[in-house]
Order: C-alpha cells, then sequence, then structure tokens
C-alpha cells in the first residue's frame, strides 16, 4: 500500500516537474509532440470523468487538478513558442492542427481559433464562473439547516452516530469543494487570457525572427509563422475547451447522485407526447415549406419511432412494476414474520396525539427536533453524561393534545397541552388573576393557566411566567431524563466515557479497570451519583478516587461516598450559594447513633434494619422539618456525619424526592450553613 502511494506521487511530481522543465529548458520537437498528444489526453480523461461520475465529491479535487493543467498548458505554450521563434519548426502536431483545423489557411485558422476563444471565454467559463459562486453561496448557506437536519434524524433514531457522522463529513466536504470551485474557475478563466496573449505574441515574434533574422519578406513570414501560431493555439485552446467544458458539466451537475448520460437522455427524449409533437412539426415544415422536404420528412419519421417506442417501454415498465409490487405483497405475505424487531426497546420515547404533530414537523414551522438536540446537549453539560437517543413518534391512540413519555418501553410520565395556547403560571405574588382555563404545569405539577394569544402580552406585564406548548413539552421531557437519567446508564455508556478519558489518561484506566473494579462496579458509582443529581462530568477526579480507595473496600455505596467526598468543591456549588446563608437541617446524634447500629452487613452489600415503627418517627420528623424549609421558601437540605449519610438517604427517598442529604465532609470550609432545625424521633 505504501509503495502505491509513493507510485501515485511520483507521477504527480513527475508531471508537475515537466511543466517546469518545458519552462526553462529548450525540447526537441518530437518530445514536444509526445507532450502535446499527452495534454489532449488528459483533457479528454478529465471531461468524460466529469461526465460520468454520479457525484461531484468522486472528484473531490477537481480544483487542484485545474492548477496542475493550467500549469502543464502554460508551460508547453512557453516551450512551443522557444521551439517556433528560434528554429521556425514546431513539430508534427503543431504542424497538423494549424494545417488540416485551420484548413492550411491563415484567415481561416485565426477565424477557428478566435471562435474558440470566445466560446470558451464568454460562453462556457463565464457560465461557469457564476454558478460556481452561486452554488458556494448556497452551499454554505444551506450547512446550518442540514446539520440540524442531521440532529432530528438522529435523535428520531431514523440514523446512526455513525450514519450521522459520515453526512456530517460531507457536508463538510461538499463546501469545501464548492467553495474551492468557486476559486478555480478563475484558472479556467485565466488560461484563455493567456493563450490569447500568447497567440498574439508568437504572430507578432514570428513576423519579426523572419524578417530579421531569417531574411524572409512580410508577406512568407506572415504565411510561414502564421500557420504554426495558429496551430499551437489550436492545440493549446482545444485541450483547454475541454477543460472549460469539464469544469461546466461538474459545477452544474451539482450534489445529484446520478450519471450523467442517461440522466440526459431520459429527461430530453423520455416523454413520449413531446415526441409526437416534434415528428409532427418537422413533417409540416418538410411538405407545406420550402425546406428539404425528404430530410425533414425523414427526421419526423424517426422521431414518431422514437416516441412510440419510448411509449411501450413506459408501458411494459408499468406492467413490471405492477408485477413486482404484486409479487413483493404476496411474498410479504408468505414469509414469517421477523419478531427479532420487535424484541428491541427504545431508551426514551416522546409519543403524541395528532394535535402535536405540528410541533414536531420542520416543514410546518415546529422545533421540537431543535429542541430535543439541545436537551440532550444540555443534560451533556451539567450531567457529564450522553443521553440515549430520544425517540419521536405520533400515536393516535392518543388524545389529540396528549402526549406520553417511556423510558425502556415504558410509561412513567404524561401531559397534555393546547396546540394554539399558551401556559401562564404565577410565580406567587400575583393577586390579580387572568381568565382562562385551569390546568397543571406537567413538570412540577404546580397550578397554570391556559391562555390565548391575544392574553400573552397582558399576562406577562401582570408578572405571569408564560410558556408556548413546545417548551412545555421540552421541559417536562428534561426532568423526566433527569429523574432516570441513572437507570439509561449502560455498561457501554461507562465503555464510552472511559475510552474518551484513556486518550488523555491511559495509565488511570489500565490501573483502575478491570484490574482494581470492574465496569459493573464503575457503573453502579456513577449511577449512584447521577441519582442523586451529582454531575459524573469530572470523570478524571471521580476515577481517581475510586483507584484510591478501591484496593481497602469494593463496595460501591462506600466507594460513592469517598467520591462524593472529593467532589465537594461541586456539591457546595450546586446546593451552598456563594456569600450566602444557607439554612440547612441537622440530623440528630443520637438518631445517627440509632441508624448505625441497625445496618447490617452481608456479602451483597449493607442495607438498613430499623424497627418500621422508629422509622416512621423519623419519617414524620423529616416532614416536619422539611415543611419549615419550604415555608421559608428555601430548599430542603438536610446535613449528617459521612458514616450515615448513605443510608439516611435511602430511607427517606421513597418518601421525600426532593431531599438534599449531604455530609459535613460535601461541604466546602468557606461555606456559611445556619441551622433552623433538627431531625429527632
Amino acid at each position: 500500500m505504501n509503495l502505491r502511494l509513493q507510485r501515485t506521487d511520483a507521477i504527480v511530481a513527475i508531471y508537475i516537474l515537466i511543466a517546469f522543465v518545458m519552462l526553462i529548458v529548450p525540447l526537441p520537437a518530437f518530445m514536444l509532440d509526445v507532450f502535446m498528444a499527452f495534454n489532449i489526453a488528459v483533457a479528454f480523461t478529465i471531461l468524460f470523468v466529469c461526465m460520468f461520475t454520479r457525484e461531484v465529491l468522486d472528484i473531490s479535487y477537481f480544483p487542484t487538478i485545474l492548477l496542475f493543467t493550467t500549469i502543464f498548458r502554460i508551460a508547453m505554450n512557453v516551450s512551443s513558442t522557444r521551439l517556433i521563434l528560434t528554429t521556425g519548426t514546431s513539430g508534427n502536431v503543431v504542424l497538423t492542427f494549424g494545417e488540416f483545423v485551420g484548413g492550411g489557411d491563415l484567415i481561416v485558422g485565426s477565424i477557428v481559433f478566435v471562435i474558440l476563444i470566445l466560446v470558451q471565454f464568454l460562453v462556457i467559463n463565464k457560465g461557469s464562473e457564476r454558478v460556481a459562486e452561486v452554488t458556494a453561496r448556497f452551499t454554505l448557506d444551506a450547512m446550518p439547516g442540514k446539520q440540524m437536519a442531521i440532529d432530528a434524524d438522529l435523535n428520531t433514531g431514523a440514523i446512526d452516530d455513525k450514519e450521522a457522522k459520515l453526512r456530517r463529513d460531507k457536508i463538510q466536504m461538499e463546501s469545501s469543494f464548492f467553495g474551492s470551485m468557486d476559486g478555480a474557475v478563475k484558472y479556467v478563466k485565466g488560461d484563455a487570457i493567456a493563450g490569447l496573449l500568447l497567440t498574439a505574441i508568437n504572430l507578432i515574434g514570428g513576423i519579426a525572427m523572419g524578417m530579421l533574422r531569417n531574411g524572409l519578406d512580410i508577406s512568407s513570414a506572415l504565411s510561414t509563422y502564421g500557420i504554426l501560431t495558429i496551430g499551437d493555439g489550436l492545440v493549446s485552446q482545444i485541450p483547454s475547451l475541454l477543460i472549460s467544458l469539464s469544469t461546466g458539466v461538474l459545477v452544474t451537475k451539482g450534489g445529484k447522485e446520478a450519471e450523467f448520460g442517461p440522466v440526459i437522455v431520459k429527461q430530453l427524449f423520455g416523454v413520449p407526447k413531446v415526441m409526437y409533437l416534434v415528428a409532427g412539426t418537422l413533417a409540416f415544415l418538410g411538405v407545406f415549406t420550402k425546406l428539404n422536404a425528404i430530410l425533414f420528412m425523414g427526421m419526423g419519421m424517426l422521431f414518431l419511432i422514437g416516441g412510440r417506442m419510448i411509449a411501450g417501454n413506459l408501458e411494459m415498465a408499468n406492467i413490471e412494476n405492477e408485477v413486482d409490487n404484486e409479487e413483493v405483497e404476496a411474498e410479504e405475505i408468505r414469509q414469517p414474520e421477523n419478531v427479532n424487531s420487535l424484541l428491541q426497546v427504545d431508551p426514551i420515547e416522546l409519543e403524541f396525539g395528532y394535535g402535536i404533530i405540528p410541533l414536531a414537523d420542520v416543514n410546518q414551522g415546529g422545533d421540537l427536533l431543535d429542541r430535543v438536540v439541545m436537551i440532550r446537549r444540555q443534560i451533556a453539560l451539567e450531567l457529564g453524561t450522553v443521553v440515549p437517543i430520544i425517540r419521536l413518534r405520533d400515536n393516535i391512540q392518543l388524545n389529540p393534545n396528549q402526549y406520553i413519555i417511556k423510558i425502556k418501553g415504558i410509561q412513567v410520565s404524561e401531559g397534555e397541552i393546547l396546540f394554539d395556547h399558551y401556559m401562564a403560571m404565577n410565580p406567587g405574588y400575583i393577586e390579580e388573576e387572568i381568565t382562562g382555563i385551569p390546568t397543571f404545569e406537567p413538570s412540577f405539577h404546580l397550578p397554570a393557566t391556559w391562555i390565548t394569544e391575544g392574553q400573552r402580552e397582558r399576562a406577562e406585564s401582570l408578572g405571569y411566567t408564560v410558556v408556548d406548548p413546545p417548551s412545555i413539552i421540552a421541559t417536562h421531557l428534561t426532568e423526566v431524563i433527569r429523574q432516570y437519567i441513572a437507570e439509561l446508564l449502560t455498561r457501554q455508556d461507562v465503555q464510552n466515557l472511559l475510552n474518551n478519558l484513556k486518550e488523555s489518561n491511559p495509565s488511570l484506566i489500565d490501573e483502575l479497570v478491570p484490574k482494581q473494579l470492574g465496569l459493573g462496579e464503575v457503573q453502579k458509582v456513577l449511577q449512584n451519583l447521577l441519582t442523586e443529581g451529582i454531575s459524573i462530568r469530572d470523570l478524571l477526579t471521580i476515577l481517581e478516587t475510586l483507584a484510591d480507595y478501591a484496593p481497602t473496600t469494593r463496595d460501591t455505596d462506600i466507594l460513592t461516598e469517598y467520591v462524593r467526598q472529593s467532589l465537594k468543591r461541586a456539591i457546595s456549588t450546586k446546593y451552598f450559594p456563594a456569600h450566602e446563608t444557607t439554612s440547612v437541617v441537622t440530623l440528630d446524634p443520637k438518631v445517627e447513633q440509632e441508624i448505625m447500629g441497625c445496618v447490617k452487613q452481608t456479602e451483597t452489600g449493607a442495607f438498613l434494619n430499623l424497627d418500621p415503627s422508629r422509622a416512621r418517627a423519623i419519617i414524620d420528623s423529616v416532614g416536619n422539618e422539611v415543611k419549615k424549609l419550604e415555608n421559608l421558601g428555601k430548599m430542603p437540605i438536610i446535613i449528617t456525619s459521612p458514616i450515615v449519610r448513605v443510608y439516611f438517604k435511602r430511607m427517606t427517598e421513597d418518601y421525600y424526592k426532593d431531599l438534599v442529604v449531604v455530609s459535613y465532609n460535601e461541604v466546602e470550609s468557606n461555606v456559611e450553613l445556619q441551622s433552623v432545625g433538627m431531625v429527632t424521633a
């Protein structure tokens, strides 16, 4: 493989080196003939490649090819000019083009040369330049929309991460290609101008050399050097014209994945009705005008026969399609049902009634898919874990305005919205009420009111929090994901996180997994943190702590407490605002001793074996203290000793899900706390 790469690199290098040799070293006529023939072959190769390539990115180095061929052609012009002026000869190729293509006549050759220049410069190159400029502009403008479409397909599960990466790479390559083409067409334009100037210089220089050096009269000098100059110009301009045509074919082909020839023929001659009309028109011109009747009638007959053949092919294709469809349907009926696809369970699903479809339909202005993308980014930044693909689908069995959220195929929450209304929520201090439809906000079950578009401005002026339907669904979905994110963290997700960290800290990962802890044990620690809303984004600190304490214990609950203490800066920042005294509740030391006395150690871990009546009394005391904090408008936070925290949290989490339990070792020394109560029993 390396040898092949070296050879291809050498070929390209030799091609450029030959161009510079022709600029400096005089070449014999035979060598110049070889390079001119090769130049024509390369030009035809480029043209046919551009015609038959299925996609523009299949020839993504076309701008570079344009530059190389332009340099080679200019160098060949310089070398042939030197040969003509110094020896009065130019080799077989130039002489043949001058005599045969130019008709052996200076005037005819000049006219043909000028026509080629005009066609290339004013028609093909001018159009290609404009198309390349517009295509580059529209390709760059369309990039954000294409990126959003890829994110939407990724979130709906239509494509996987690998396919999304391929599509994004393709978009980047297309934008780079068309941006380069916008500048590369200037090479072709400059080449045409340079060819015209070199021909004029050759003609003037040839006449001067013939008269001053060779003693020819002006007529003989013009005849001799004029034919050679026109031949040299034609040899150069015909490949240049082919390259210009190739550029035009490529930029007008756009990003459509199709072969060039079949599509053009099908689009141009694929409608029988058009063929019949053309046949009738030609026949009319042949009969009722002085045009050649045999020619026009014969050509009209050809179009008529062609139209009939196309119509027959279309009828046959329709019959074959109907037969194929019937066979496919019959085969689907005969074949056994593939139940494997039914066994797959999506991690997160959002199902909605048909009344909510406009919110998810981009064509109708819906931005729910974009919001789903932002939810995944928000959770990644907030908690440091990747949210699985969120599947969005409509469900006709639901009420039109209803939506449900499923985790692993099981419904965990639901809500209902009014598509053309807004939800207004009272922050708690506004006395004036607004009229509307009473409801509850689905995320936090707060009382709210559905209002119309006309009431929105007044509600906002009064101080109400006004939210549109997509924001309601997005907020609800975000809260559900936060609640179940620990359950959604799989071993494969943990392995991906470890692989990312291993790139910068390979020694840490090699030491920890699997020598000290298994992948499942690391997963359990991370799930414990996520369950209580602690971010695992600082994965390096988490794994460093696990590596420190794993030699002494493999109890994931104890390891989690060590990790929490290492993350005390993050925990303090999350729950205790800086430069502000935070009101908390403490736990009675007697209750702590009682709890620790009831902890039972087993092979599978520790559990709390507390008398139900005592547990009920502690829970009731917690409820009273939590109400005190809520009445003060504070977050319910209870401070315990490190050894008790995990067991007290487990005892209370089924009753008070929003209760925050932290240990003294998880609080920074500069945090100011104020105890407003104590949990006793």
